[in-house]
């Protein structure tokens, strides 16, 4: 799984395809779409005009809530594969923790990836009382969980019990959707390395041990958070960045969810 994707949430129409299709030309190869997010035919028209082979990019899809269900589930795959020209997906991801639906829809989703639908499946948006439903319900845990994560909302507590259980944490809205790139810690330390906040933010994620999928249709901003290889945030700054944390989530609060 690439450490650095981009993310599609917003984008509809030939701006999805544009989008999708510069993200491609710079190097990004995840690609993180979802049924709710109503652009997987998009994705799917920008993945075969990119003309990179399907094996070297990396696909991630969700099945809504309202797809949910030991009976639906499978249904909405097929769906979604339909929408994106495509055999399988790389991961297939619970989109969130719908109460009373989640453990079949997990139950239902874990013969994907020997069915050849789905190279491995997960969640997103799940909390440790959510994980730990699943691990009481099914052995077999989520290879990845995509939970909102910035230097404003480290999300501890659950990062920690996905390390421990060898669940892959994919962090969404990881430039906390453009609300605290000014923030003077931030600026600062970007100054220092003659990088954008952006790019700063996109680095924490990195070094946290993160993959990070930041979203844009401008083709500048796409290639800008494309080049976060290149230097590393010092321990000191990385403290500070630490420091920032809020508690702020800039999406939707899944803790609330029972």
């Amino acid at each position: 799984m690439p450490v650095l994707g981009f993310g599609t949430a917003g984008a509809t129409g030939r701006t999805c395809v544009a989008a999708v299709g510069e993200a491609l030309r710079v190097g990004y190869r995840l690609i993180d779409t979802a049924s709710m997010y109503g652009n997987e035919r998009e994705v799917g028209i920008a993945v075969r005009e990119s003309r990179i082979p399907r094996e070297d990019i990396f696909i991630t899809t969700k099945v809504a809530s309202s797809e949910q269900g030991p009976r639906s589930a499978p249904k909405a795959l097929e769906a979604s594969l339909g929408r994106l020209g495509l055999s399988y997906v790389d991961l297939y991801l619970i989109h969130w923790p719908a109460r009373r639906k989640r453990v079949a829809t997990w139950e239902a989703m874990v013969p994907f990836p020997e069915r050849g639908l789905a190279r491995a499946v997960g969640v997103s948006n799940f909390m440790v009382h959510h994980l730990e439903e699943l691990r009481a319900a099914n052995e077999t845990l989520p290879a990845v969980n995509q939970i909102e994560l910035s230097p404003f909302l480290h999300q501890k507590e659950v990062v920690g019990d996905c390390r421990r259980h060898g669940i892959q944490v994919e962090a969404y809205s990881p430039l906390t959707r453009g609300r605290r790139l000014k923030e003077p810690v931030i600026a600062r330390i970007a100054a220092k390395y003659g990088k954008t906040p952006a790019q700063v933010l996109l680095r924490w994620s990195l070094q946290q041990g993160f993959v990070a999928i930041p979203k844009s249709a401008r083709p500048e901003r796409i290639r800008e958070n494309a080049e976060v290889f290149d230097f590393a945030l010092s321990p000191p700054d990385v403290r500070a960045l630490d420091a920032l944390d809020k508690g702020l989530h800039f999406d939707w609060d899944p803790s609330r969810v029972p």
